[in-house]
């Protein structure tokens, strides 16, 4: 015989039953719990975008060590033996490999970022989840790319008997700068790219123009002073100075006016790139 005292507990209790909302564009708080419980999906597609972009290739992997290798023998003849351009405390190789680390980073994360909506189409029109994970996951697999140009990096060392500086210790600090530098227009250019197709077009312009505005192939000493300020506003300007400054030391030096100028520059496009995909999210299933 049922208590009868016990069903009024019981109905309280059947009241109570949680009540799960699923709804993209909600409140950043929340956002960001949908991040954690949703953590191995971003694992997952990390790991399948690194296992296709190798999967049936010809060079495989070693295409990470030779495109920015070619890309600094290109550098080193331009500008340091045509322009006469010198170096900075190291090797002049060294020099512009260590400022090819960052940058190679920032085009390639920065491309697969911005097309990560639209390659993930399928996805992105059938199931929720926070889209953030599609342009985050491909800076990821860009960090992959990164990890073998630095071994690359560690033997040119050894090649041209150059010790690494003792700051290399605060080496991670400017990776971690150069993850959000690129996330910041990545998700800007995601956002964009589900509404404006033509954006693709921009993009590999953009990365062309930027290549020749960064200290890639030369030392940021060789601006004059009084720009100093402005070409620091720069982003990759800030990561690259101290891409040099932590690995080379020497006489690479690293003024906290001009580093700060590009981390407030990073920390502005990334907050409005985030605002901006994070606003405008509810409507990729059906733009895309």
């Amino acid at each position: 015989m049922t208590d009868v005292a016990s069903i009024p507990q019981e109905r309280g209790a059947a009241a109570r039953v949680e009540e799960i909302w699923i709804e993209p564009g909600g409140a950043l708080r929340h956002y960001w719990r949908d991040l954690w419980h949703y953590r191995e999906l971003f694992y997952f597609l990390a790991w399948r975008d690194l296992a296709v972009r190798y999967k049936q290739t010809v060079i495989g992997i070693a295409w990470a060590v030779i495109q920015p290798l070619l890309t600094m023998l290109i550098f080193v003849v331009v500008f340091n033996r045509l322009a006469h351009l010198k170096s900075t405390g190291a090797p002049y190789p060294i020099l512009v490999f260590a400022a090819l680390l960052p940058w190679t980073f920032f085009t390639s994360a920065l491309t697969q970022a911005s097309s990560s909506m639209i390659t993930n189409s399928n996805m992105v029109s059938k199931v929720y989840f926070p889209r953030l994970i599609l342009p985050a996951g491909a800076v990821i697999v860009a960090l992959a790319d990164f990890l073998l140009s630095f071994a690359l990096l560690l033997v040119l060392m050894v090649i041209f008997q150059f010790a690494p500086s003792p700051r290399i210790v605060l080496f991670p600090l400017f990776l971690l700068l150069a993850v959000f530098t690129a996330l910041g227009p990545g998700l800007w250019f995601a956002a964009l790219n589900v509404k404006y197709r033509d954006f693709r077009y921009v993009i590999p312009f953009a990365i062309q123009a930027g290549t020749y505005l960064s200290p890639v192939g030369f030392s940021s000493s060789v601006v004059p002073e009084k720009w100093r300020l402005l070409y620091s506003l720069n982003p990759m300007v800030g990561v690259i100075d101290g891409f040099r400054w932590s690995i080379l030391g020497g006489v690479n030096t690293l003024n906290p006016l001009y580093l700060g100028a590009s981390i407030l520059m990073t920390a502005l496009i990334f907050i409005t790139g985030l605002r901006h995909f994070h606003h405008t999210e509810r409507s990729f299933a059906d733009l895309i």
